[in-house]
């Protein structure tokens, strides 16, 4: 079945509006990717989160329409909808579906965190042999596969961790990616925590798919029971992160190891001094422009 899809540039501070504009229009599906990437695999294509912006400052955004969606209305439409828009920044292109899958699954190929942890994508089977762990998501998930750094360093951490019997909180679960990590690492139990309820059901969905759903229970804030955490992970944002330091130190065991990232480079040394009110064994590890602290809660 062909579609057609719309591309046009855009500023990081329009995605929003944009986003919105075009889903109203009847986009079925909308994915980002640097403009400035100097080759066309250098940023892979995502979906982002609910609310949630790219870091880039130049966006190729492309949505998918029907193949018979009107382009002269979808066109005009856009310019009442968005006036900076220009007609000319927008170029449209019939696209196959199996050309549509295939450039999903070209942006996203194994990857491993750590000793033993691999994150594949579903058209990639993972070797049978070996002392491996794996954990299967589609390319282009929202809510995070494993490429951003922040990501890849929680991951790394997880692997590093010894996972037997304990119950792990994940807070802000988003693609439930660390949740499942952790579970397949060994885990015995995961609780993710995430205050979108469509992160909920992908964490849900993923899990189900990884065959651990049976071991991870999702909630809003707030509606999680109050067992203490063995393991804390939390790959959300610094502000957040600075204002949840109580919040975590109350839901973890005394001596219990505990992940955070989301922090941008510059951010941290605040958090350090905001953590260590409950928490001890402070260290920094520092991937490309991002930051994750790690520790133990204080006996």
């Amino acid at each position: 079945m062909p579609w057609l899809e719309l591309s046009l540039t855009i500023r990081a501070a329009e995605q929003p509006r944009v986003e919105t504009a075009l889903e109203d229009l009847g986009a079925l599906s909308i994915t980002l990717q640097d403009a400035d990437a100097e080759t066309p695999d250098e940023e892979a294509i995502f979906e982002p989160g609910v609310g949630e912006l790219p870091l880039w400052n130049q966006i190729v955004l492309n949505a998918l329409f029907d193949a018979d969606a009107d382009k002269r209305g979808l066109t005009a439409a856009i310019a009442d909808d968005l006036p900076f828009i220009e007609p000319a920044q927008i170029t449209w292109r019939v696209v196959d579906d199996q050309d549509w899958t295939r450039a999903w699954m070209d942006q996203f190929k194994p990857m491993p965190f750590g000793r033993r942890l691999w994150v594949y994508p579903w058209n990639i089977e993972p070797p049978v042999e070996g002392d491996i762990v794996v954990v299967r998501l589609d390319p282009g998930l929202a809510f995070g596969t494993g490429t951003h750094p922040t990501t890849a360093m929680c991951l790394e951490w997880l692997d590093g961790q010894q996972m037997a019997d304990k119950l792990v909180l994940d807070y802000g679960c988003g693609s439930g990616i660390l949740a499942i990590a952790a579970l397949k690492l060994g885990a015995a139990r995961a609780v993710g925590i995430d205050n979108d309820p469509q992160a909920l059901i992908s964490s849900h969905d993923n899990a189900e798919r990884n065959g651990v759903h049976a071991d991870l229970a999702v909630y809003l804030p707030g509606e999680a029971p109050t067992e203490l955490a063995d393991v804390l992970v939390a790959n959300i944002l610094a502000g957040p992160l600075g204002e949840l330091a109580p919040t975590f130190a109350a839901a973890v065991k005394p001596g219990a190891p505990f992940a955070l990232s989301g922090i941008l480079h510059g951010q941290h040394e605040e958090l350090l001094v905001r953590y260590a009110e409950w928490f001890e064994d402070l260290e920094v590890r520092t991937l490309e422009d991002w930051v994750r602290i790690s520790g133990r809660r204080r006996s």
